[in-house]
């Protein structure tokens, strides 16, 4: 008796222990822990992203990045707040299994429910070929981030011509059907995060990778949480 009870106990003990450890590899952190003031909105996490619904390995809006893509994150945003200006992130690291979640999507093309609204000039049929859907993604090895910049007295996103994850050559960069203003704002994002570190993607506006990141090769899969 005595030792079924020892085995109960052990058996708990085990599983809080398993419950407390870290749930993300060493070096990865909380980028909002980091970056004083950093807006979050985790597309992912719920139902606005052009899926439509929360995706695999996102059960909590948390931006999880390298600490070192993290920490340049923190000198960009500083750069930026005495101009009254911010940062808010829609994505950061991607479990590889959220990324197989958008193949499975790209891969139905009965769902069309979204296409309005995030590729309303592009046939679903074509979204591997055009590479908007892929694989892999660069998001999967902690250092890539999608973000965009904010007045920090009100929250609202300054204008970059297109939504986050529009799939359109709109959401180039260098796209010029946009207004100046946008132009300018993305401008200045380009210019801002390209002077802390990160490079950018010639199809996205809010995409950008550390450059120099520590896990160039590994394609993570642990959950965000």
């Amino acid at each position: 008796m005595n030792r079924a009870i020892g085995a109960i106990v052990l058996s708990f003990a085990l599983a809080a222990c398993a419950h407390a450890a870290p749930d993300r590899p060493a070096g990865f952190v909380d980028a909002a822990q980091i970056v004083p003031g950093l807006r979050v909105d985790m597309r992912y996490t719920g139902a606005r992203n052009f899926v439509g619904r929360p995706i695999d390995g996102y059960e909590a809006p948390v931006c999880i990045l390298t600490r070192e893509a993290a920490e340049a994150l923190a000198r960009a945003q500083a750069a930026l707040a005495p101009r009254g200006l911010g940062l808010k992130v829609f994505d950061c690291y991607r479990p590889q299994r959220a990324v197989a979640h958008f193949a499975r999507w790209a891969a139905d093309l009965s769902d069309q429910g979204t296409k309005a609204e995030f590729y309303p000039n592009v046939d679903k049929s074509r979204l591997f070929e055009l590479g908007y859907i892929a694989e892999r993604s660069g998001h999967s090895r902690g250092s890539t981030l999608d973000l965009t910049i904010i007045d920090l007295a009100t929250g609202a996103e300054l204008d970059m011509g297109t939504p986050f994850d529009l799939f359109d050559t709109r959401s180039w960069p260098t796209d010029e059907t946009v207004s100046p203003e946008a132009r300018a704002n993305r401008l200045m994002l380009q210019n801002l995060m390209r002077a802390h570190g990160f490079r950018s993607l010639r199809e996205e506006w809010w995409h950008f990778t550390l450059e120099g990141e520590p896990h160039p090769e590994t394609y993570f899969d642990f959950v965000v949480r």
